[in-house]
């Protein structure tokens, strides 16, 4: 594509693995119960305008679609930072991956509380002007809210970074990144189209928020073992070799 080698089909499982932890970064504790005062804040209107319809859907969706873009602009930057780093590196490729490897387990038995990390219990948040409803206002809102440290995100994106970090080209790491912008954006774009429907669910999701950390630690965990051992390569084969069609894809 454009002279750009963007696929094979040993990015398949890496491209999964991203979108899954996007869509987990998601429904994760320090994401899920923000999302309605986040969007009524962008908006400029309150909880009760938005959950009672008094607040233009137009605009929510609006501010939303730019707030999504903010933060799929530090991925994509994070992801080519990440690959470039990777690249320069090559020659300690495999050492990297096995550091990586072994930090994503620790985060991934943080998770599924087989032991406690304090320092993931600590924010770091970038304070950034009101959005009022406009676009540049939920974009710059976008980028201070990707650029925060927060318990939940920080050792998923960390996981995704370190894949990207691995992969042979900057194009292929900001691919990577898109995926996982892609798992985290659109549920946050969904939620705002269906905002009046979502409140409720949203709340409710709320009681699991433990099986949500359950499962984002099962992932990290599964991903820091592949790291360790080089079994990327050996899944990728898997895959080919079960669903020989992604040869044909790209």
């Amino acid at each position: 594509m454009f002279g750009i080698d963007l696929w094979d089909a040993s990015l398949a499982p890496a491209l999964l693995v991203a979108g899954v932890a996007g869509i987990l970064s998601f429904l994760s504790p320090c994401v899920l119960p923000i999302v309605p005062p986040y969007l009524a804040y962008m908006a400029g209107a309150s909880l009760d305008d938005l959950a009672e319809g008094r607040a233009a859907d137009r605009r929510v969706m609006r501010t939303a679609f730019f707030f999504v873009l903010g933060l799929s602009t530090v991925f994509l930057l994070l992801g080519m930072a990440a690959s470039t780093l990777g690249r320069a590196l090559l020659a300690w490729q495999r050492e990297m991956a096995m550091v990586a490897g072994a930090v994503i387990v620790l985060f991934g038995l943080h998770f599924l509380g087989v032991l406690r990390i304090p320092l993931l219990y600590r924010e770091a948040r970038i304070d950034a002007p009101p959005a009022n409803g406009t676009p540049f206002g939920a974009y710059v809102l976008g980028l201070a809210f990707a650029f925060g440290w927060t318990p939940c995100i920080g050792p998923v994106l960390g996981a995704i970074l370190s894949l990207a970090a691995q992969e042979g080209s900057v194009e292929r790491g900001m691919l990577l990144m898109g995926f996982y912008a892609v798992g985290l954006g659109v549920p946050f774009l969904i939620v705002a189209l269906f905002l009046r429907q979502a409140v409720g669910l949203l709340a409710g999701m709320r009681r699991h928020m433990r099986m949500v950390e359950r499962a984002m630690g099962a992932l990290l965990l599964v991903v820091g073992v592949l790291m360790l051992t080089g079994a990327f390569t050996d899944l990728s084969f898997w895959l080919l070799e079960t669903f020989p069609a992604l040869a044909r894809i790209g």
